[in-house]
């Protein structure tokens, strides 16, 4: 059995889809961003960063990890599926995993905070993040023009991207010129597990989300 430690965020959507698809048995444990429950002792235990998702694996004597991409990758090799175990394969599944954890997460995350919850609107820094979050949703489509999913099969490098290209409205980004991504994101989504585990936990009305994320800003 494992634990998940998540709110309804694209990074905590990404945990519960993998869990889903992955068919393993887990316990949700929601967390209130909004009143900073990731920043008690008991979850900094598990998460020493205090922010989620994180997990704890029962059945490996209450083994914890936190970071999105690393609970991706320890279930992939736990249950040997969504990544392939030949180092190309694999390979080629992280190298995608990396350039959503150190570009789409970070440039779109700005760019909903700038847009969304920022308690002043600066025009430069809103420009700024959604171009480039932009640029990284073009260059996923490049990609998507030869290739179903982003790395061969199906993989955690798909579950990793897709909750965070799903969210491009809120973050002001349009993908109506994007064609490979819009079907890439429509098969994703055709995927029963996947619409599973973006109900987990439930989405937050948007004015709740803009009202816990400016506590948080």
């Amino acid at each position: 059995m494992i634990d998940l430690y998540t709110a309804p965020t694209p990074n905590g959507y990404k945990a519960s889809i993998a869990l889903e698809e992955l068919g393993l048995p887990y316990e949700v444990h929601v967390v209130n961003l909004g009143e900073n429950e990731q920043k008690k002792p008991e979850y900094l235990k598990i998460n020493p960063n205090g922010r989620i998702p994180a997990i704890v694996d029962r059945d490996e004597g209450d083994f914890a990890v936190f970071e999105s991409g690393a609970i991706l990758i320890y279930l992939a090799e736990k249950t040997g599926r969504l990544m392939p175990s030949d180092p190309k394969g694999r390979s080629e599944v992280i190298q995608w995993l990396m350039f959503q954890m150190g570009g789409v997460g970070p440039m779109q995350g700005q760019a909903h905070v700038f847009l969304r919850y920022f308690p002043e609107k600066i025009p430069s820094a809103i420009e700024r993040y959604q171009k480039e979050t932009k640029r990284l949703y073009t260059v996923l489509d490049t990609r998507l023009e030869g290739h179903e999913f982003l790395a061969g099969e199906f993989s955690i490098a798909d579950i990793a991207n897709w909750p965070w290209v799903m969210a491009h409205e809120w973050a002001g980004v349009s993908i109506d010129d994007l064609p490979h991504l819009k079907r890439w994101m429509e098969s994703v989504e055709a995927r029963p597990a996947c619409r599973r585990g973006m109900q987990i936990p439930p989405r937050a009305k948007a004015e709740d989300v803009v009202s816990m994320a400016k506590k948080m800003v």
